[in-house]
């Protein structure tokens, strides 16, 4: 059994290095605030985050959709195409990603590994460093947290660090971004 303090310890200090190691934000701040409309896709917990981002965005009062999603509209040229995605490699996002180039779409990858199937079609590629056992045999690997969890969390902070950037880019403050909460609670 893990003793609780030295576990945090240790989590934060993976975090911190994943973080720290992640590529600049701002080549995909300018992609979101130029686009029409944006799109995120993500599977599994780490497509939680990108919903969870997608919530920001929105708050922020931005036009965005969740990819799957009953209500979300066809991509065009105009839009974003957001993937989070760890390996780079999950089957179905990789058919985003080609539908997406197809469509002359922009598309943005947040990922461990910048030579993944996906950042392959990317315009954006923002690598974020986390060990995952995804992509076992590489550097890569030993994080204390289980499965991809380091990665999924570090894109988490990312995310909401890239929120705070966006509401200084746009001039939106916390009071603001709150009249837009959901309200049917």
């Amino acid at each position: 059994m893990t003793d609780f303090r030295s576990a945090v310890d240790q989590i934060v200090e993976e975090l911190r290095t994943a973080l720290y190691s992640a590529t600049d934000t701002y080549p995909l701040r300018q992609d979101i605030l130029h686009a029409q409309r944006i799109f995120v896709a993500g599977k599994g917990r780490s497509g939680l985050q990108m919903r969870a981002f997608a919530m920001r965005l929105t708050h922020l009062g931005m036009p965005v959709h969740v990819v799957d999603e009953v209500t979300t509209p066809a991509i065009t040229e105009n839009d974003l195409l957001l993937i989070g995605s760890g390996s780079g490699r999950t089957p179905s996002l990789v058919q985003y990603a080609e539908k997406a180039r197809a469509l002359n779409a922009r598309l943005a990858v947040i990922t461990i590994d910048e030579a993944s199937p996906i950042a392959q079609y990317a315009d954006c590629i923002l690598c974020l460093p986390a060990p995952t056992p995804k992509l076992e045999g590489t550097q890569l690997t030993g994080s204390i947290l289980p499965m991809g969890s380091l990665f999924e969390q570090a894109l988490g902070l990312l995310l909401d660090i890239v929120v705070l950037q966006l509401m200084t880019d746009l001039n939106v403050n916390a009071k603001q971004m709150f009249a837009r909460h959901a309200n049917l609670e």
